[in-house]
């Protein structure tokens, strides 16, 4: 396939305002958007229009048992072909898990073409020593895995101290990022109080026990999540649960081509 110039030409006429953007393939300014259950024409033209700012795609919570199987294969094959990691979401291998069913997921995972694994325990009790298991296993066959910490019901968060030590034994066991659970709404779950708003003081505790913030990725869904940790990291900022629809309007912010970020600059 051709890519495009990041940019296009219009770098030519303009500098993006907020300078230092990672181009592709990078490790730090990843973007992980939800997908939810586009087809394959929605999925190639998002890419077409956006592959160059999406670095990995989560096919959201199960559904990816739901696919037609040719369908499902394109689109792990379309993603592939514009240099994106692609995976199922975390439910799904949690599913797996409760039915002694890892080895037998990661094998379909990888026959499939997934290149992606996410660990989590957002639903479910994961006891440390599998937890570890699932990391070392994906690992061993070839997988980048990703691992999350937090609870997905609002009535059953996790302490910040206990995001912390989370944080370091699963980048100890060989996780590449560390997501920070902020589900598709953004409210009420992590860092996040019911409006969507960080929770200061939860934030500052946390990013006093971690020593480098790049390992983070943070799942932020809605702008003023995005525009905080933009203004406070940078445009290299690790952000996930991303909406299909929102990929472009996230560049911008990255870049300062949004009114909320280009204030930075002035």
């Amino acid at each position: 396939m051709t890519h495009f110039e990041y940019g296009t030409k219009w770098k030519e006429v303009v500098k993006f305002p907020l300078g230092g953007r990672n181009s592709k393939p990078r490790n730090q300014g990843l973007t992980m958007i939800i997908d939810k259950g586009m087809g394959y024409t929605e999925t190639r033209d998002l890419l077409g229009i956006a592959g160059e700012y999406i670095d990995f795609v989560k096919l959201a919570f199960g559904t990816s048992a739901l696919y037609n199987n040719n369908v499902l294969l394109e689109k792990i094959e379309l993603a592939r072909s514009h240099g994106i990691e692609i995976y199922p979401g975390g439910t799904f291998l949690e599913v797996a898990l409760l039915q002694d069913r890892l080895e037998d997921f990661l094998y379909m995972s990888k026959n499939i073409g997934f290149t992606c694994i996410e660990v989590s325990d957002g639903t479910i009790t994961l006891d440390k020593e599998l937890r570890k298991k699932a990391i070392a296993s994906a690992t061993d066959m070839g997988f980048k895995v990703l691992t999350e910490v937090g609870k997905k019901d609002e009535n059953d968060q996790t302490p910040v101290l206990e995001f912390a030590g989370q944080i370091k034994s699963d980048l100890k066991n060989g996780a590449y990022r560390v997501i920070l659970e902020g589900r598709e709404s953004g409210t009420n779950v992590g860092l996040y109080d019911a409006n969507g708003n960080f929770i200061k003081d939860d934030l500052e505790d946390l990013l006093e026990q971690i020593e480098d913030p790049r390992i983070i990725m943070w799942e932020a869904p809605n702008k003023n999540q995005q525009l905080e940790l933009i203004t406070r990291f940078g445009p290299n900022v690790n952000l996930g649960n991303i909406p299909t629809h929102e990929v472009l309007a996230l560049e911008a912010l990255r870049v300062g081509l949004r009114s909320d970020s280009l204030r930075i600059t002035l």
